[in-house]
Formats: structure tokens, sequence, C-alpha cells
């Protein structure tokens, strides 16, 4: 195991050098916070009658994401776009309640599931983009794109045909393709701090959506394997 362990390290070691290893800190470290933030908005919205999500929250979080992309990033602006990232997860936490209500009514034990399982893919694809060479990954670029593309004909096509082949395709193409994702954007992340751009605050603001994304995914697979299940039982 040390012997593993030490191999992990000299690899990360190699393939990053210190201002790119300190960049990736500020990063996840922004990732990190994020999160809690967007887990206090889901906790919000389930267990306090203070906020719950709404069509006025969704507009709130789009404000506060054009906020953010519009700030221009310096140091001067640090903690005011800091403020709006913070804002932005809130609010996007603060949204999942509604589906994390009703996955909580069917079986609470799917949540945890679904948190445990999206950290571990997180984790897990994130430490394969940092160990590989520097843009290796970034050709997923395209094929991403054209998933993406997919994906909205399935979307297009489902309004018509209703068929619930399509819609379980959809819902496992995406859960693969935010997986895809998560490399993509660790490696361009990268990329980009070696182009001179440094701005921490965006680069989290791509993970976090990655992160989320698989979460919800994950979420909903589950618990449609949940009442499956509990229809199976029953009969």
């Amino acid at each position: 195991m040390a012997k593993v362990l030490n191999t992990f390290v000299n690899s990360f070691s190699n393939t990053l050098n210190a201002p790119v290893k300190q960049h990736l800190k500020n990063v996840y470290a922004c990732l990190s916070l994020s999160t809690l933030s967007a887990a206090a908005g889901a906790y919000v919205h389930m267990y306090t009658q203070f906020l719950q999500s709404s069509m006025l929250t969704t507009f709130g979080a789009l404000g506060l994401l054009i906020a953010l992309m519009t700030t221009p990033n310096n140091d001067k602006n640090k903690k005011l776009r800091f403020g709006y990232l913070l804002g932005f997860t809130f609010l996007s936490g603060l949204g999942l309640g509604p589906l994390l209500e009703l996955v909580i009514s069917i079986n609470p034990s799917i949540v945890i599931t679904t948190l445990i399982s999206t950290t571990v893919i997180f984790v897990s694809f994130s430490i394969s983009a940092l160990l590989a060479p520097r843009g290796h990954w970034l050709y997923l670029g395209g094929i991403l794109s054209s998933m993406i593309n997919i994906m909205l004909l399935f979307s297009f096509a489902n309004l018509f045909l209703g068929l619930s082949f399509i819609s379980q395709s959809y819902l496992y193409l995406g859960l693969f393709m935010m997986c895809g994702f998560v490399i993509y954007d660790t490696q361009l992340i990268i990329e980009k701090y070696h182009m001179g751009n440094t701005d921490f605050i965006m680069h989290s603001l791509d993970l976090f959506i990655d992160f989320v994304q698989v979460f919800r995914h994950l979420l909903i697979l589950l618990t449609q394997k949940e009442l499956r299940n509990s229809r199976k039982r029953k009969d």
C-alpha cells in the first residue's frame, strides 16, 4: 500500500508543477465551499420555511451567474465574485430541494448512497485527469459536444414519442457524459492556467456543475431502481 501511495505522489509531483498545484488547491477549496453552500440551500428548502425553491429563485441563480461571469477577475473583485459564486451554489442547492424531498419520501438512504457514489466517481475521474499527461484528454471536447447534440435530439424526439426507453437512455447517456466532463474540465483548467487564465472561481464553477449533474443523474437512476424493486416485492 505504501509503495502504491508513493508511486501516486511521485506521479502527481512529476505531472504538475508548483504554481499549477497551488491553483488547483484554490479551485478545489472553492469547490468544497460551493458544495457546502449547495447543501445548505437544499437543507433550507427541505427543513425550514425561510426560503423555498421557485421560479424566482431560479431567476436569482441565473442573475448571480451572469453577475459572476461579467464581473472582471481581479484582486479588487475577488470577494465579490466569490460571494456571487456562493449565492449561485446556494440557490442551486435550493433548486435540488423538491427532488431530494421526493427521493427521501421513497427511501432516505438513496440520498446518502448517491452522495457517496458521486464523490467516488468525481474523485476517481479527477485523479485520472490530474495524473494523465498534459492535454491528453482534451480531445473529449468534440465527443462531449456531439453527445450533447444527441441528447438534445433525444429530448426533442421524446416530446412526441413519450418512450420510456428514450428517457432511460437520456439518463444513462447524461451520466456517462458528465463523467467525461469531469476529466475534460479538469485538464482544461490546467491548460487554461498555462495560457494565463488564473480565474480559480470560474474554474471551480465548472467542476461544481459537473458534480451536481453527476449527483442529479445518479439520484434519479437509483430512485427509479428502488421503485422497480418495490413493485417487484409487492408482486
